[in-house]
């Protein structure tokens, strides 16, 4: 079993250097709470309905819809501060 985390895994064909592309995205990540956080990854990396995130995190859609909209929020701010 591949221990990696998910977002530092790359995919097949990808060149090495997409990973570094990858890191501030992750360093981002981590600075969301962790429901936050499980919403993103959830949605845009799993690839997950709203319904389907819900239904994992045993929440309501309308909870998946608004933590993901604070979520991006709380990116973009720190995205735009690390001139990202």
């Amino acid at each position: 079993m591949d221990t990696t985390p998910l977002l530092l895994q790359l995919p097949p064909g990808a060149a090495p250097d997409s990973i570094v592309e990858r890191l501030p995205v992750h360093d981002l990540l981590n600075r969301l709470p962790p429901r936050r956080r499980a919403v993103l990854v959830l949605r845009y990396v799993c690839d997950l309905s709203i319904e389907q995130t819900a239904r994992a995190l045993g929440c309501s859609t309308g909870t998946v819809k608004s933590q993901s909209a604070r979520a991006l929020a709380t990116l973009r701010t720190h995205a735009a501060r690390a001139g990202l």
